[in-house]
């Protein structure tokens, strides 16, 4: 695969220690992958978090590094951990403890697209998921520890924003009967994620520019932010999933009408975001 998977847009003047990161955004598909696999171009691409990273290309103006991936999460998650290998996908790969993400087909070389639908006729070797793994997984995280590691260095802190979207379908457990239906679901495992504080300011960003908010229902966050969120040690990781239907058809996975709108929008959200990261330290802050 001749592209770079991932590329790293930087600010001119970097004022902030908030990282924003987009997994899942992905859209370079390997030919080789595309023609392995039993889907059609257009049924491959239903994992996507289609246009996230377009939604958030306002960071380095607020003076944040934004870190995208390109390979897209079909061919690997790098929202999982490079351990989360799949025995019914790949073989060689013996049964382990139960993880619900890799018994659902979504390890880090994933079986299935979104609804359950097989990516391919049958297995892969080991040999194939580690090259991918090598090539994608293992550069993606190198950098976003760099930068989260020079945030802290610069700032006392890092705050890594980590973005994504949701189905509109998502939400409808989380819906309850006469209240507001939730258009931003921020996860941060619980509170083991990132100070309560710094969560906090983020939700009021949102419901700001008038949009609703729910806390780790139905996503609390996975790989990442519970592997980058260390607020005990200044690091703090906050899931944020978008619903698709603000910005897209996710049936035709296109922009729709109201897309320019909503990334304007969401360009004052991460103004206000970008902030946090130049308060000083919410542990020094307390003091």
């Amino acid at each position: 695969m001749a592209e770079a998977p991932h590329t790293l847009i930087l600010p001119e003047r970097r004022s902030t220690g908030v990282v924003f990161a987009s997994p899942h955004s992905g859209r370079a598909y390997p030919a080789s992958f595309l023609r392995r696999s039993v889907l059609d171009a257009h049924s491959v691409r239903s994992s996507e978090d289609a246009f996230v990273d377009r939604l958030f290309d306002s960071a380095p103006r607020a003076g944040a590094p934004l870190l995208a991936a390109a390979i897209p999460r079909a061919y690997v998650d790098l929202n999982r951990g490079a351990d989360e290998l799949d025995p019914a996908l790949i073989e060689g790969v013996s049964r382990q403890a139960p993880n619900p993400r890799v018994a659902s087909g979504l390890g880090v070389i994933p079986r299935v697209v979104a609804n359950g639908r097989a990516i391919y006729a049958g297995k892969i070797t080991m040999a194939e998921a580690r090259d991918r793994i090598e090539r994608c997984w293992r550069p993606y995280h190198a950098m976003l520890r760099d930068q989260l590691e020079q945030a802290h260095r610069m700032f006392g802190q890092a705050i890594l924003i980590d973005c994504h979207s949701m189905p509109h379908e998502a939400l409808e457990a989380v819906a309850r009967r006469g209240a507001r239906r939730p258009e931003i679901v921020l996860g941060d495992r619980f509170g083991a994620a990132a100070d309560p504080e710094i969560v906090d300011r983020i939700e009021a960003a949102f419901c700001r520019a008038g949009l609703g908010v729910a806390r780790n229902a139905p996503f609390a966050g996975a790989y990442v932010v519970q592997t980058y969120g260390r607020p005990g040690r200044g690091w703090h990781a906050v899931q944020i999933e978008i619903d698709r239907a603000l910005y897209m058809n996710e049936r035709l996975i296109r922009p729709n009408t109201r897309f320019e709108a909503f990334r304007s929008l969401l360009a004052g959200v991460i103004d206000e975001i970008a902030a946090i990261g130049r308060a000083p330290p919410v542990s020094l802050a307390a003091e």
